[in-house]
């Protein structure tokens, strides 16, 4: 049945906000795995493309499977299906793209069992809590011929990708700098509250899954997750990955050779896990690339509470989501001082170029490899920082080459009965 939307381009076409119905032919039934904020959100950007359909939707917490079915609902007019386990979507002859937006460490699994099943995927960043499983999903995409994104949308950004071309172009000159940087005041302590019993209608021990047993406790659970290491990276991963592609995509595909890192917690007093300070240092063949965060202030760099620059000998490039300038350097004369705008949200257009490359059977801008590679140098700065060594990388055979505890971080222990296959230990 036709569906009220906001304006989009589909195959070329404007279409106003009361689109048109789509055959079914061309509908997108699309299965949502993690019904949390970022599912949600993520759920609303697809149902702005009149062919998506949402049949069903799987979380292991009933309020999150009720917020979810709200968004569809509006943006459709009527509900879905629910599941509070994803293996019951796998063999659904009706689904045809999976949206996975669970915790970090429910990322792999339903990605790779989902490529075996025929499904495409668009996957939340970062790939995984390891590098080792990030690798079993790109050897699961290629073998099946999937369709993978990782929903770092920025990749998708005309404005971004307006200032990256710029660095490439060497109007900066040679860039031998690179930074990055997150210094955000809306990260306050979390409290330490006991473990107790979890909520009802939540099937704590499916949402642990591969990770440790732990007893419940409210910090470990849905938004806090980011702030402990069974599920996540912290800071490092929760936005690296999105501030980090920006540099990687300028500079280049180049993998690091070395990293250092420095930092913990030192402002918040609570039962977080993750450094609330951290600092992250990458040798490249040919660049240094600086990585930094701190919670509880919002003066970064730059006057930007957070942001990317490019540092070459004629000139600095500086961005973030409001805009991007160039400060030259006295006395050269292949850049010019100018700022630009900001651009829209760039997340309604990454998803609109997944789905025109589950289509096309094209790659999209954001596939696997890319995921891998950005989410991959997230993960060594803390791999660094957990392993307190100055790491070495040996990108052909993803290993840390002089630290048998550092190597040890690049993969992950599944708690049984999970089993990612291949997973290299």
């Amino acid at each position: 049945m036709p569906a009220t939307l906001g304006t989009v381009v589909w195959g070329g076409v404007l279409l106003s906000p009361s689109a048109r119905a789509v055959p079914p032919s061309e509908q997108v039934r699309l299965g949502l795995i993690g019904a949390g904020g970022m599912g949600r959100g993520d759920l609303a950007t697809f149902l702005l493309n009149p062919e998506v359909e949402c049949v069903v939707v799987c979380d292991v917490d009933d309020k999150q499977i009720a917020e979810g079915l709200k968004v569809v609902k509006d943006k459709r007019g009527k509900t879905a299906e629910t599941s509070k386990d994803f293996r019951r979507l796998l063999d659904r002859k009706d689904l045809d793209v999976l949206l996975v937006a669970t915790p970090d460490h429910w990322h792999a699994l339903p990605t790779v069992l989902g490529c075996e099943a025929g499904k495409d995927v668009y996957v939340e960043k970062p790939l995984a809590t390891s590098i080792a499983e990030g690798r079993v999903m790109v050897e699961a995409a290629r073998q099946n011929r999937r369709i993978v994104q990782m929903g770092a949308q920025r990749r998708s950004s005309p404005t971004y990708r307006q200032a990256t071309d710029l660095v490439r172009s060497g109007k900066l000159g040679k860039v031998g700098l690179v930074r990055a940087w997150a210094y955000l005041d809306w990260i306050k302590p979390i409290g330490k509250p006991a473990d107790q019993q979890a909520p009802a209608g939540v099937d704590y021990d499916f949402w642990l899954g591969p990770a440790p047993k732990r007893p419940f406790n409210p910090n470990r659970f849905h938004f806090n997750f980011r702030w402990f290491w069974d599920y996540a990276g912290g800071l490092m991963t929760d936005w690296g990955v999105h501030l980090l592609q920006v540099l990687l995509w300028a500079m280049g595909p180049e993998p690091p050779k070395a990293v250092v890192a420095s930092g913990g917690k030192y402002v918040l007093d609570d039962n977080s896990e993750t450094p609330d300070t951290q600092i992250a240092i990458y040798e490249f063949p040919s660049y240094t690339m600086v990585w930094e965060h701190k919670v509880s202030v919002g003066l970064g760099l730059y006057n930007r509470p957070w942001g990317m620059s490019f540092t070459g000998t004629a000139g600095t490039l500086v961005i973030n989501d409001s805009g991007w300038e160039v400060i030259s350097e006295p006395n050269q004369d292949t850049v010019d001082a100018q700022k630009h705008p900001g651009g829209e949200d760039p997340r309604p257009a990454h998803v609109r170029n997944f789905l025109d490359c589950v289509k096309s059977r094209q790659q999209p801008v954001e596939n696997l490899e890319e995921g891998h590679h950005i989410s991959t140098v997230a993960h060594l700065g803390n791999i660094a920082l957990r392993s307190g060594s100055r790491i070495v990388w040996d990108p052909v055979h993803e290993i840390v080459t002089n630290d048998r505890k550092a190597n040890k971080l690049v993969s992950v222990d599944y708690r049984a009965p999970w089993r990612l296959p291949n997973l290299r230990r």
